[in-house]
């Protein structure tokens, strides 16, 4: 071992032994999987899609390359595009989509890169979108189809991306809106139709209610004519009724009647404390003053009335 050259020559071996190990051995994780090509051609497939095998794998030093592909789901977020619907509606479409690679041996042969598996998904997609949306309505797009025209255009991409080893998990669209200038016009459009409507809607409250309104007045009219109607066959019936029974307690007993007529007339016409009455004291309308039977004093007394007919006056208080 004090030969220089022959120390000089292990480490130069030990080297070249580290250099082949490393060279043949490495790992593949849990999130990934692995080609095996030796020399251009795909000697085997390393965990795929399916399997749970990672770990450390052997290869042949310097003719093995290894080429790792991601197992998890991937990202696809699409730029927003102009569509042409079924009814002539031009709407903007923001799309995404999830994707995983399945077949790592076909994924390599057909695209090889992430990035132009991306460019031909977004390529599959754009088409799905615009051939499936073509044959929908705007109204269809934006509420009532759209969960199946979703699942329409991701069977539609699903076939397509098969042949490039990916599978589509999830497709959807993010945002359907119409341009702007559509949208101005569109929300002037709805403007004048809601105020049109509201403007029916008022005319047809001014004519209800000028309806209303008549009626009530010819219902008043109605009510208050018959209403006074009623009151004047009431104040009729009660007058006859009145004079009925002021005829029938006159006949029943005159004298009395009459004395208690002239109560009434003393009692409304001597009110108050400067009650003065300018009249003759032998007028009828004290003849119950002088005679408790109402005789009148020319009757009682047999004077006759002075000239002219005109009696002594005098005052009562």
């Amino acid at each position: 071992m004090n030969n220089p050259a022959l120390r000089t020559g292990l480490v130069v071996i030990a080297a070249a032994i580290a250099v082949g190990l490393y060279a043949s051995v490495f790992t593949v994780g849990q999130m990934q999987q692995a080609l095996v090509l030796q020399l251009g051609r795909v000697r085997d497939v390393l965990n795929p899609v399916g399997q749970n095998k990672p770990g450390l794998y052997f290869k042949v030093p310097f003719a093995d390359s290894i080429v790792l592909f991601d197992k998890r789901v991937l990202d696809l977020d699409l730029p927003v595009q102009t569509l042409l619907t079924a009814d002539r509606q031009n709407l903007e479409v923001d799309a995404f989509a999830r994707y995983r690679i399945i077949d790592p041996l076909k994924f390599y042969q057909s695209v090889g890169t992430i990035a132009l598996a991306n460019q031909r998904l977004a390529s599959f997609t754009n088409s799905s979108l615009r051939n499936v949306l073509a044959r929908s309505s705007r109204d269809a797009i934006v509420r009532t189809d759209r969960a199946n025209l979703m699942n329409a255009i991701q069977e539609d991409v699903n076939k397509q991306a098969k042949a490039l080893g990916i599978e589509i998990v999830d497709l959807r669209m993010t945002r359907v809106d119409l341009p702007a200038k559509n949208s101005q016009a569109v929300y002037d459009r709805m403007t004048s139709e809601r105020k049109k409507e509201a403007t029916d809607i008022r005319a047809n409250g001014e004519q209800a209610a000028t309806l209303i309104r008549a009626k009530a007045d010819r219902d008043v009219t109605v009510i208050l004519a018959e209403a006074t109607q009623k009151a004047d066959e009431l104040r009729g019936q009660g007058e006859a009724d009145r004079n009925r029974i002021l005829a029938e307690a006159f006949g029943a007993d005159a004298g009395f009647f009459s004395f208690y007529r002239s109560l009434q007339a003393y009692e409304h016409a001597l009110k108050g404390q400067d009650t003065r009455l300018v009249v003759s004291p032998n007028s009828d309308f004290f003849r119950y003053f002088g005679d408790p039977q109402g005789r009148s004093p020319n009757t009682r007394s047999g004077a006759e009335p002075t000239a002219g007919g005109a009696a002594t006056t005098g005052a009562v208080r």
